[in-house]
């Protein structure tokens, strides 16, 4: 199976906040932006796979700003890292007021997908080759963002996430 690139999979959606979207305060309601996070990351895990993808977990969302009604939300999706059957997709979300046009780094995610067949049972996806250095980065630092999960989950033990370790118990002496 030949590897491919993060700009192989890379996804992006606008939207307009509209009144029916926001809360009390004229703020986009975090569910609803959680909703279109998770449409774009899995078009991104989509073109990765060239498969039907199921959302595995959201393993981190960051809400940086408040979105207003009539800001227009990007949303950015690449697939960060393949594993076997799953993939780490990252989001990055830009909000652009409608009054100003400014434009400003709102959000970003983390979300896993799994590839599955016909029936649903999880099947394997090309690996992933990074490119720029931002993507290489993203891609060496999902290891541990998944070992952690797992961790959290209780799906492995700690001796089973060597990166983790490292990460915690540096070996450097001074």
């Amino acid at each position: 199976m030949k590897s491919k690139t993060p700009k192989e999979s890379y996804a992006i959606s606008t939207h307009l906040v509209l009144p029916n979207e926001t809360n009390l305060l004229g703020n986009l309601m975090g569910g609803r932006l959680l909703h279109w996070m998770d449409i774009t990351a899995a078009i991104a895990a989509h073109r990765h796979s060239q498969r039907v993808v199921v959302t595995a977990s959201v393993n981190h969302v960051s809400f940086e700003r408040a979105i207003r009604l009539g800001d227009y939300v990007t949303i950015e999706a690449k697939v960060s890292r393949a594993f076997n059957t799953s993939m780490e997709v990252f989001l990055d979300v830009t909000v652009e007021t409608g009054f100003t046009g400014e434009r400003i780094k709102s959000n970003d995610a983390t979300y896993v997908f799994v590839a599955v067949d016909q029936v649903g049972k999880p099947i394997e996806i090309p690996q992933l080759t990074p490119e720029t250095e931002l993507e290489k980065e993203r891609y060496a630092t999902a290891l541990q963002r998944r070992q952690l999960s797992l961790l959290l989950s209780g799906k492995i033990d700690p001796d089973d996430a060597p990166e983790l370790k490292e990460l915690f118990f540096s070996k450097k002496k001074k």
